[in-house]
């Protein structure tokens, strides 16, 4: 298979690359790796773990003396560490730690233990890098362990001390939230903490100390894999005990809504009803909070995307999800006026939130009590939301709150002197400036509100 086709994202790993060839994505295999696939293969490694739904399907294709060919899975929306809420990096953290010790028991060890090699799919995290083992050797160290903090503890830790959006650090550094900077961001009373002193202000040390020395010093260090893991399990015991106290705005947004239980019901039923007619095999709900209405629908959607700005909303669906196994739902952490951009190499490492949207190309997009704080919280021009659900939306539902609905008032008084400028937020001016993208196929008043209700399609 000819290398120029390998995804962008796919160059760190010598040990082969992905090609994505229409639905099917497919990973190539070196010789440099052939012997331990093999071990992994025969030993039913791979097997168990996929039965366990920890590492991502995936069969043989062909083999040869240049290349082995597998077809993996394909995940209907890959996620990314910045995308997550505070417990679904835990999450992550978790399996990886949980792979690293299952290896060992086998006789092998994870090469690295980057975030990146974890994403959500039905339901819970899955391992992606068919490729990230190696043999064990014995009295080594874990190689990838350093990768793992600056991955997993040092970002978990730095959203502890200092909220939820220290996790989107991770989309500044790719290869991990430098350890200096991690220890000079926590607090002293960390360095009290023996576990935090060990693996974070000593290595940052440690680092800083022989940041110069260019001496390989890899093979002086010897660690038994007892001890190996032992840090394993007291890493894992520490961060499944991590939380976040953290207050927000939108965490409890559906006991503190401004419509009655009745308007709440009616809204719910129009939805339901518009959703049945699309028949929808995929869907988003931008500004979803918990994923309340998602669950209201009555009919089988194979995946729904639930994307929300605020940590605690997104973890409160996560836990929902755990709670009722739910396998169809990935929650998001989503700034809608800021949306993931591409980074990385030639930035195409890792898609933007839009260009992986127009991918996953949703039957249905949700937009429930959002328009409001896209216009009157981000200065957004109707048109310019309009464009933006445009760009990857097929049908909408859209809620739009008029001058009199609660909410409104609020965010309108919150502008002061500037206020005036918002008259444009009026019902016709929306609906003038949505008709040049789409075109409205339905139009409800919620009854018991200031509120209504678009099905939109687009042009």
């Amino acid at each position: 298979m000819n290398i120029k086709k390998a995804h962008s994202s796919s160059f760190r790993d010598p040990s082969g690359y992905v090609v994505i060839e229409g639905n099917d994505v497919k990973r190539v295999i070196n010789p440099l790796y052939f012997k331990q696939y093999q071990a992994l293969r025969d030993s039913k490694f791979y097997e168990n773990l996929i039965k366990k739904e920890l590492l991502i399907a995936h069969e043989e294709m062909s083999n040869s003396n240049e290349e082995i060919i597998l077809k993996a899975e394909k995940i209907p929306f890959i996620s990314y560490p910045y995308e997550w809420s505070f417990n679904m990096y835990k999450e992550a953290a978790l399996l990886t730690l949980r792979l690293q010790k299952y290896a060992l028991e086998h006789g092998f060890s994870l090469k690295d233990a980057s975030a990146f090699n974890v994403t959500f799919h039905k339901g819970k995290t899955i391992f992606i890098d068919t490729l990230s083992f190696d043999f064990y050797k014995e009295g080594s160290p874990w190689r990838a362990y350093k990768q793992f903090i600056t991955h997993f503890l040092g970002p978990l830790l730095l959203a502890k001390y200092h909220g939820s959006q220290s996790l989107k650090l991770m989309h500044n550094f790719i290869d991990g939230i430098p350890l200096k900077m991690v220890s000079s961001m926590l607090p002293f009373k960390t360095k009290l903490n023996p576990l935090i002193y060990s693996n974070i202000h000593l290595l940052a040390k440690s680092e800083a100390k022989h940041n110069e020395d260019y001496d390989d010093n890899g093979d002086k260090i010897k660690l038994s894999k007892k001890g190996q893991q032992n840090i394993v399990k007291s890493l894992y015991d520490f961060i499944k005990k991590l939380e976040l106290n953290e207050k927000s705005e939108w965490g409890n947004y559906y006991d503190k809504t401004n419509y009655s239980d009745e308007a709440f019901n009616q809204k719910s039923k129009i939805i339901n009803s518009w959703v049945a007619d699309i028949k929808p095999k995929t869907l988003v709900d931008i500004g979803g909070n918990d994923g309340t209405f998602v669950r209201k629908i009555d009919i089988d959607i194979d995946v729904s995307l639930v994307c929300d700005v605020d940590n605690n909303a997104v973890d409160i669906n996560h836990k929902l999800i755990k709670k009722n196994k739910e396998r169809s739902t990935l929650p998001l952490v989503l700034d809608v006026l800021n949306p993931s951009s591409a980074i990385g190499l030639n930035n195409k490492e890792r898609d933007s939130f839009i260009d992986r949207m127009k991918e996953f190309a949703p039957n249905v997009t949700l937009a429930l009590a959002l328009i409001h704080h896209m216009s009157l919280t981000g200065n957004v021009p109707f048109v310019r939301s309009a464009e933006f659900f445009a760009s990857f939306s097929k049908y909408i539902i859209i809620e739009f709150p008029n001058r009199e609905d609660s909410w409104v008032k609020r965010l309108l008084k919150s502008k002061s002197d500037f206020k005036d400028y918002f008259g444009f937020y009026t019902l016709d001016s929306f609906k003038e400036s949505y008709l040049k993208f789409f075109e409205i196929l339905e139009e409800k008043r919620i009854g018991d509100s200031n509120r209504v209700i678009f099905l939109l399609k687009k042009r």
